[in-house]
Formats: C-alpha cells, structure tokens, sequence
C-alpha cells in the first residue's frame, strides 16, 4: 500500500521548536551553561513574560528541566537535556532519510594542538561532583582532555564518589580534595562550576577561559548516611556522563578551529 504523505505532514518536534526564533536563541544559551531566567532575559533581549512561556514549552517536550539554586532557593536554573535534544535531532534526520542518522560523539578524530586542552571542574568541597567530572573527563577524553578540579571549602573525598566511580572501572580513592586556591593564576581553557554556591564565589582566571555553569545538587545532601544517598551520587554520575561527552565534542570542535586557522 502507498504511504500517505500527508499523513504526518508536521515536521518532527524538535524542528517546531526549535524553529521559533526566541527558542532557539533560548536553546543556544542553554546549549553551553545553565541560567537563570533573568540571565536568559538579558541575553535574548525579550521579556520575562515571553521568556517564560517559551520556557514552559521547552520543558513540555523534556528538552529543558528546572532547578532551585542552592545559593538563592528563590533562583531557579534551566538546563538544557542535550542527550534528549540529540535523540530528537536524530530521529528527525532518520525520518527524513536513513542516510541522515547522526554520529556518535567521539574525540578520537580530533585534530589537536600541541597540549591537551585544560578543564578545571569547581564544587563547595570538592568531595564529590567535581571529583566524579574530573576523573570521567579522563576516561571519556581517553587521557587527551588534561582535567582537574578543586572547591571553595574542601571536605573529604566521599566514599560514596568513589564506589559510584569504581562500579564505572575508575579508581579515585587515593586522591585528595583540594582547594581552588591551589589553581589560582593558572591557565584553563574551560572553568567549570557544578555547584551554584561555588559560581558565586568563582575567581577570575588568567588567559579568558570559558566560563560554563551546570547547576548540579550536592549528592551528599539527598540522605541522612552514605546507604541512603547512594541513588543520588549514581544520579549525578550518570549526568555528568550525558553531559561531558557534549563538552569534549565542543572543545574537538575549538580545536578543530583553532588548527585551521594557525
């Protein structure tokens, strides 16, 4: 029987939302760094009101999720699902033709510069979120990302890092927490903050790295002792693993750039 082209005549999801121009300029904010609404309001030069209804729409698809600051519980984060924005994306492509699937990320094609690029992930103590980053930005860049991470009030490493890690195959327990001090007028090309308290207090480094923010909530805060917020440091894991293949496919993609044109 003959497919009735008019049946599902729509064009997929992600191109009707994608294709509003103040989405879009909503999803190019949030593609790189999680904001708060007075933030995006700025940067795309709307009004709140607008930016708000968008938003609403967004998060109807599960393309965009909310969070309560933890420095300002009268703040909310917005943050970009890239991994579901790319299963949209990836379904359209094939719904037009099979040829249109989309590649894997990958940083094994870069072409590199001389160093590694430097990432340094930011947390309050340094026991958990940016441990877990720094030590998956490792595995997942296969050594050729050089990460490192501190906090603003360092704690101990939680054990609870590290189980989540060593189920991942990745040992970390012989690492120490450390603060951000110790990196204070040295060079990253990207600075981190996973913590919405530690954004507040970030340094400025030397060199204009880029600035990115993930509003990610403290694992160690989601139980009374280490059995019950065990979930929460998986959780959080299991996010930084969506997220960080995204980052190493923009910085492959700096590179790439910064090769080019040298």
């Amino acid at each position: 029987m003959a497919r009735n082209a008019t049946a599902d005549a729509r064009p997929p999801v992600v191109f009707r939302l994608a294709g509003d121009v103040v989405r879009w300029l909503l999803l190019s904010e949030l593609a790189g760094c999680d904001k708060r609404v007075w933030e995006l309001t700025t940067a795309v030069r709307r009004p709140q009101s607008l930016v708000s209804y968008h938003l609403r729409q967004l998060r109807s698809a599960g393309l965009v999720s909310v969070r309560r600051s933890s420095f300002d519980g009268r703040d909310s984060y917005y943050s970009l699902d890239l991994g579901r924005f790319g299963e949209l994306l990836a379904d359209a492509g094939t719904a037009l033709h099979p040829a249109l699937a989309s590649r894997p990320v990958s940083l094994a094609e870069t072409k590199r510069r001389g160093r590694p690029a430097k990432v340094l992930f930011l947390c309050t103590g340094n026991s958990a979120r940016s441990q877990i980053a720094e030590a998956l930005t490792e595995r997942l860049s296969g050594g050729r990302v050089a990460a490192a991470s501190a906090g603003s009030r360092p704690k101990s490493l939680h054990p609870n890092a590290v189980q989540v890690l060593r189920e991942r195959g990745i040992d970390i327990a012989g690492r120490r927490s450390k603060h951000l001090d110790e990196f204070t007028g040295q060079r990253f090309d990207y600075v981190i903050t996973l913590c919405d308290r530690v954004r507040e207090v970030c340094p400025e480094f030397p060199g204009s790295p880029d600035q990115i923010h993930w509003s990610i909530p403290d694992p160690a805060r989601a139980g009374a002792d280490d059995a019950e917020a065990y979930p929460a440091f998986e959780e959080t894991a299991n996010e930084l693993a969506v997220r960080i293949p995204f980052l190493l496919k923009r910085i492959e993609h700096h590179t790439a750039q910064e090769v080019t044109e040298t």
